[in-house]
């Protein structure tokens, strides 16, 4: 069975000039939180074996950060895609099954709020607590 771990990207700028949404990068308390979810997934054994990143420069410094808490034997295959970028809880869901055969864990790393809602898609009549929260808010660099 596939284990997924879902990964929104880290804080990031706003307002910056010229930038562009897909361009924005990470402010520096994004840069830390993506450090800390990194290692939150290495101390859990989480390390997946394939990972699936949002083309957008906040996502994959996200990523890179995370993974720079890893060991280095730790090399999953990635893949930048612009299907995640701001993709609809059935997009993520399409990408998903068509990447899935032969994966054990798979890392999303995306964006609000088709990331927040496909969590809910998934996870159904889980606990109520925690499907509160996610319905609430789906936090920046949350996991």
């Amino acid at each position: 069975m596939l284990e997924m771990l879902v990964l929104r990207h880290a804080k990031s700028r706003w307002g910056e000039p010229g930038t562009t949404d897909h361009d924005r990068t990470l402010a520096p308390r994004g840069v830390e939180a993506a450090k800390r979810m990194g290692r939150l997934i290495r101390e859990r054994d989480w390390l997946p074996d394939r990972i699936l990143c949002s083309t957008a420069a906040r996502a994959s410094a996200t990523l890179a950060l995370a993974m720079a808490t890893w060991p280095e034997r730790a090399a999953p295959a990635v893949e930048h895609t612009s299907r995640l970028y701001m993709a609809s809880p059935q997009q993520l869901l399409e990408v998903v099954r068509a990447q899935a055969a032969g994966c054990k864990r798979l890392l999303l790393v995306g964006h609000n709020p088709g990331m927040g809602a496909f969590v809910l898609r998934l996870a159904g009549a889980g606990e109520p607590a925690a499907l509160a929260a996610v319905e609430e808010k789906f936090p920046t660099a949350a996991l």
